[in-house]
C-alpha cells in the first residue's frame, strides 16, 4: 500500500510535467521518448493513414508480457499521460522488479492522425475499435502485428470515457470504469476471462481506498469487431481501462488514479498474485451507467415552442479543438424532467424564469455559456488552467 500512497501524495511532483490538458499528439511525446529512462527504448512500429510514425516504447526482460496502447481514439489521452508518469516513476518508486518479471511494449498513441484532429476516428473517419476483424486501416494492422509477434499474455486497452456516466444508479460519476471484454455471445467465462476479471478485482481493490464508490464496470455486451474481444477470444486475457471524470475537465486528476490502476494490475501481474474465483468479486464491481449531466439546472421556468413551463436542462460540454487547445463548449443536450440524473454541477433555479444572454433561443444544441435566472448571472466555463 506504501506504493500507491507515495505516488497518490507525492503526484503534483512526480508526474510527467510535459504532459498537460486533453490533447496530447505525437509533437508531445516525441521529446519525451527522446529521453527516457535507462531500461526503455523506442521504436516506430509503423505508419498511420497519414503516414505519422505509430511509437512503441519497450522495456523489461521478464517471462510475463504485457501489451499496452492507448489512444486508439485520438481524443482519448488521460493513459497515455499515465503510462509516461508510469514510465519516468519506476526507479522513484522502487520497483524495478517489475522489468525483471515483466516485458512491455506500449503503444502511447495508436491513432496519431485522430490524436492531432483530436478526433475519436482515424484519418479515414474510421472507428478502430470496430476494426479488429476486417483490418482495413493501417492502424489496425499495427496493432495486431504487434500482438502477433510480442505474443503477449495480457493486454491492456487503455480508453476516456465521457462524462455522462456514473456508477450503478447512484448520483457518483465513475471516475474510472474496467471491462474484462466478453469473448463470444453467450458472455462465457473462460479461463481467459477470468484472468481478466481477477486483476481487475486487485485494481478495484485498491483505488477504493483513494476514491470509495467511483469504480465502476463496463458493458460487456460482445462485438467481435471490437479490439479487446477480439483478443479475449483469441486466449489472451485483455483488461479495458477507461479514464472517466473525477473533478477535473482536463483530467489531471483521473490520470492519477489511472497510474494507481495501472501499477496495481502490473503488481499483481508480476508476482503472479491474481486472485482466483474472482468472478463474483468482479460481478458486484456496480455497472456504469449514462445518468449524468456536466451542468444540471433544475427548477426553472422557460419558453420552449411557445409554452411556459417548470422544467429541467440538462449540460453537456463540448470539446473543441481551437488553436491547439480543448475548449469546453457548454450545449444544452436535454430539456424534461431529469429526476433520476446526476450532474457534476447543480443549479437550482427556484422555479424562477431563465432566459439566455442577448435573447437567444432556448432550444437543444444552442451554446449556454451565460444565463440570468431571476436577474442572477451564471457562467459555465471550464477554467483552461492546467495544474
Amino acid at each position: 500500500m506504501e506504493l500507491y500512497q507515495n505516488i497518490h501524495s507525492n503526484f503534483s511532483d512526480r508526474k510527467v510535467q510535459d504532459l498537460n490538458g486533453r490533447y496530447i499528439t505525437n509533437a508531445h511525446i516525441l521529446p519525451i521518448l527522446n529521453r527516457l529512462p535507462n531500461g526503455f527504448s523506442y521504436e516506430i512500429a509503423g505508419h498511420s493513414e497519414r503516414d505519422q510514425p505509430i511509437f512503441a516504447v519497450k522495456a523489461g526482460n521478464g517471462p510475463s508480457k504485457i501489451l499496452i496502447w492507448s489512444q486508439m481514439h485520438g481524443n482519448e489521452s488521460t493513459s497515455t499521460k499515465a503510462l509516461f508518469d508510469f514510465i519516468f516513476n519506476i526507479e522513484y518508486l522502487g520497483i524495478s522488479s517489475f522489468l525483471e518479471h515483466c516485458s512491455f511494449f506500449i503503444i502511447p498513441i495508436l491513432n496519431p492522425d485522430g490524436a492531432q484532429d483530436y478526433n475519436r476516428y482515424n484519418a479515414n473517419g474510421i472507428d478502430l475499435n470496430r476494426d479488429a476483424q476486417a483490418l482495413t486501416q493501417s492502424e489496425s494492422l499495427v496493432l495486431r502485428e504487434a500482438f502477433n509477434v510480442f505474443e503477449p499474455d495480457f493486454c491492456f486497452n487503455m480508453h476516456d470515457q465521457r462524462s455522462i456516466y456514473c456508477v450503478g444508479g447512484t448520483k457518483n460519476s465513475a471516475s474510472l470504469s474496467f471491462l474484462a471484454p466478453a469473448e463470444d455471445k453467450e458472455r462465457s467465462i473462460s479461463s481467459t476471462r477470468e484472468q481478466a476479471m481477477g486483476v481487475i478485482s486487485r485494481i478495484n481493490n485498491v483505488l477504493q481506498l483513494f476514491i470509495p464508490e467511483q469504480i465502476s464496470r463496463f458493458d460487456d455486451s460482445f462485438n467481435i469487431n471490437c479490439v479487446g474481444e477480439q483478443f479475449q477470444s483469441l486466449g489472451v486475457p485483455t483488461i479495458l481501462f477507461e479514464a472517466g471524470h473525477s473533478g477535473d475537465y482536463h483530467r489531471e486528476d483521473t490520470r492519477k488514479y489511472m497510474l494507481i490502476a495501472l501499477l496495481s494490475a502490473i503488481k499483481c501481474i508480476s508476482q503472479k498474485n491474481i486472485p482466483k474465483n474472482a468472478v463474483e468479486t468482479y460481478l458486484n464491481i456496480p455497472e456504469n451507467k449514462p445518468l449524468f449531466f456536466d451542468v444540471l439546472i433544475k427548477n426553472v421556468s422557460v419558453e420552449v415552442d411557445g409554452k411556459t413551463a417548470i422544467t429541467d436542462i440538462g449540460i453537456l460540454y463540448e470539446e473543441v479543438l481551437t488553436e491547439n487547445q480543448i475548449h469546453f463548449v457548454p450545449k444544452i443536450s436535454v430539456i424534461d424532467c431529469l429526476k433520476d440524473y446526476g450532474a457534476h454541477r447543480f443549479i437550482d433555479g427556484e422555479f424562477e424564469a431563465l432566459a439566455l444572454l442577448n435573447n437567444k433561443k432556448i432550444e437543444l444544441g444552442a451554446t449556454i455559456s451565460h444565463f440570468l435566472i431571476n436577474r442572477g448571472q451564471f457562467a459555465l466555463f471550464v477554467n483552461n488552467n492546467l495544474r
